[in-house]
């Protein structure tokens, strides 16, 4: 997708939003209700994590919806990375911060390499949806 400008720009940031706020409900059911509907711990932690990463790409689309899927989806990796490697640092503010539930949502609590493997999945899958937004937009 080469990068994007004039009103094609405008949709492409607004539908980021939209998906953005689906995947963001999505996320948050997973991780309150997937337990209680009795899925496996293994798809409430990681599809949790994969539809963090999906929200971290559009959210970027959004805020710079001139830039390729390729950039912004190297930039989420990126982010996602920063936020995973964060989770080794360890300072009484920063532990407190996670032991809420903002902290644990956004920043994690303990540091697993699967987490990276789940984030890209979840930014793949931002760039299809990113993709066939576009197609569906030229159309």
């Amino acid at each position: 997708m080469p990068i994007i400008t004039g009103p094609r720009k405008r949709h492409r940031a607004t539908l980021a939003v939209v998906t953005a706020l689906i995947v963001i409900v999505l996320g948050l059911a997973l991780r309150f209700y997937g337990p209680g509907l009795g899925l496996p711990a293994f798809i409430v932690k990681y599809g949790g994590s994969i539809l963090w990463a999906t929200m971290v790409y559009v959210l970027l689309v959004a805020l710079l919806p001139s830039m390729s899927w390729r950039q912004i989806g190297g930039l989420a990796l990126a982010v996602a990375v920063i936020v995973e490697a964060s989770r080794l640092i360890h300072t009484p503010w920063l532990d407190s911060f996670r032991l809420t539930l903002a902290g644990a949502l956004l920043l994690g609590r303990i540091f697993s390499l699967w987490n990276i493997l789940a984030y890209a999945i979840g930014i793949l899958i931002g760039i299809c949806i990113d993709g066939i937004a576009m197609r569906r937009a030229s159309a």
